[in-house]
């Protein structure tokens, strides 16, 4: 089993203890800040999301943005039922993140948050680049990963023995991909957390529009 699949069987076994953890957005509250702005100028303004999970962010979005249209797409069918539980206005499906190309639909967002640390970084290139041509002129996206040396991407493994495949990604990659496929820069953040063992884990987050 590849490590894609060895991360999405975790993901799907552990949905509902994910979203028990995940649900509540207020760590990351402030780095919708800008994202949400600018859906707030749309009348009714359309959002794809990538990896969606339990429909956390979905949800959050939503209680910001109450015209928004939502379709999302997560590998994990637990993590879609959840999503469409939390979110019955919104629209979910299982999808291969590194299908999305064939999405025939425009949007004005594009929301991918926390997919990056599960993907490849000629995964994450590719992403971004097909992330343009679904999106409408001017049109925005939001990535938060976490930040690290991509050398040092590895198993994670709980003490029940799931695992998942972590990434780590460096802000210099990811806006070299964004402007080569025609995104301006427009904010970028990032929150240090301290992880059980001691460490400090950064996450990174960047909003980018065409």
């Amino acid at each position: 089993m590849d490590k894609y699949s060895i991360t999405v069987n975790t993901f799907n076994k552990l949905a509902q203890k994910y979203q028990d953890k995940y649900m509540d957005m207020a760590l990351y509250d402030d780095t919708f800040d800008l994202f949400c702005q600018r859906l707030n100028d749309k009348d009714t303004p359309s959002l794809f999301e990538i990896g969606c999970g339990p429909g956390n962010i979905s949800r959050f979005l939503l209680n910001l943005c109450p015209e928004l249209t939502i379709h999302g797409t997560d590998l994990a069918p637990n993590m879609v039922e959840l999503a469409k539980l939390n979110n019955p206005g919104a629209t979910f499906e299982v999808m291969d993140c590194r299908e999305i190309h064939t999405v025939d639909s425009k949007y004005d967002a594009i929301m991918c948050g926390f997919c990056l640390p599960y993907i490849s970084k000629d995964d994450a290139r590719k992403l971004i680049a097909d992330a343009s041509g679904l999106l409408r002129d001017e049109g925005i996206i939001y990535l938060s990963t976490m930040e690290g040396d991509y050398e040092a991407s590895k198993f994670d493994v709980s003490s029940s023995g799931d695992r998942v495949f972590t990434y780590f990604h460096r802000a210099e990659h990811l806006t070299q991909c964004l402007n080569e496929s025609g995104f301006e820069i427009i904010d970028v953040k990032r929150k240090t957390t301290s992880k059980p063992d001691g460490t400090d884990n950064t996450d990174l987050f960047i909003v980018a529009q065409l």
